[in-house]
């Protein structure tokens, strides 16, 4: 339990972080996991069109330090080989 004036403040600034947080994370997974069905089902054209919102979702993910920024260009490059290996199957 904070004790001083300044640490309830930080507590309540790093809560609102946490949960600022966990929406972008959350927001982030749900486009990844609808890129993926797409993927499974062989949908090619849904995962073109969703592949650069998910892209641009990483990207901000990864700037805001919501998630590093290694992960979020590892992740990037596995949907988009997902993507690559779909067309050449096609």
């Amino acid at each position: 339990m904070a004790r001083h004036k300044s640490a309830e403040q930080e507590n309540r600034k790093s809560q609102a972080r946490r949960l600022r947080n966990r929406a972008r994370r959350t927001r982030l997974r749900s486009a990844i996991r609808k890129f993926r069905a797409a993927v499974s089902a062989g949908d090619l054209a849904t995962a073109k069109s969703l592949l650069p919102g998910t892209v641009a979702l990483l990207d901000r993910t990864g700037r805001s330090g919501a998630m590093p920024k290694g992960r979020a260009d590892r992740q990037k490059s596995r949907l988009a080989l997902a993507l690559g290996r779909l067309a050449a199957a096609r």
